[in-house]
């Protein structure tokens, strides 16, 4: 897959990956998953995957420090929006959806950078 048509599938995919988590997120009874996890764990990877996805889309460079600030905003309105329809707002779920963001960043532009073609 070439470089820019990976960039081209990542942004279609984002979002509607996005609306499945802000769906998931809202949802007064969400579907439950049966894991011997920690909730913390699946907004980990859940940012995580979002914040690859949006490298993998944009690249490095002030486009991805803004997106990846916006997935982190959005991320802390879910969890006071979750108050309003019958759910528990945590301060933890915020903080593992921080760190998910930023190494999903991280990782995602890793592999970028990997998958460069060589001179």
């Amino acid at each position: 897959m070439t470089r820019s048509r990976l960039r081209r599938t990542a942004a279609i995919v984002f979002w509607p990956v996005l609306l499945l988590v802000v769906w998931g997120e809202l949802a007064p009874h969400p579907p439950h998953i049966e894991l011997e996890t920690s909730d913390k764990l699946l907004h980990f990877l859940t940012y995580f995957g979002l914040a690859a996805i949006l490298a993998a889309a944009l690249g490095s460079g002030r486009a991805l420090v803004c997106a990846v600030a916006g997935l982190v905003a959005l991320g802390g309105a879910l969890e006071i929006l979750q108050g309003f329809v019958g759910r528990d707002a945590e301060w933890l779920d915020e903080a593992a959806n921080i760190l998910g963001a930023v190494a999903g960043a991280i990782l995602g532009l890793v592999a970028l950078r990997l998958l460069r073609p060589r001179d």
